[in-house]
């Protein structure tokens, strides 16, 4: 089911910053006004999702955590949609790392070790 929503929605990010009218369509304003705007609107939500999970932590509600973690993810589409990416970029990263441990795969990165 939630590759069929990334499917459904990377289709309707390309084709608004494909075809849409920027004075209609938020996607295509975000995508006319750069990526430093994308980038902005991501770490926004980025803030936005830790205040909301610390708060859910505090209420055990999560409902606004769900709320503010949709508003990141689509941001992060609409950031990646912009760079050329997508989402099964994404999912095949995490593929791959499926039989890697984490701490391997975290050091694999660290090229400057202090």
């Amino acid at each position: 089911m939630s590759n069929d929503i990334l499917a459904q929605l990377t289709e309707i990010l390309e084709a608004r910053k494909n075809n849409a009218d920027a004075d209609s369509s938020y996607v295509a304003s975000l995508h006319k006004k750069g990526l430093n705007k994308i980038l902005e609107k991501v770490g926004e939500e980025c803030t936005e999702t830790i205040i909301a999970a610390k708060d859910a932590h505090t209420s055990g509600d999560n409902s606004e955590l769900i709320y503010e973690t949709a508003d990141l993810w689509f941001h992060t589409l609409v950031m990646l949609s912009h760079v050329g990416e997508n989402a099964d970029a994404v999912l095949n990263e995490l593929a791959r790392r499926f039989d890697v441990s984490g701490h391997a795969e975290k050091a694999a990165r660290n090229t400057n070790p202090q």
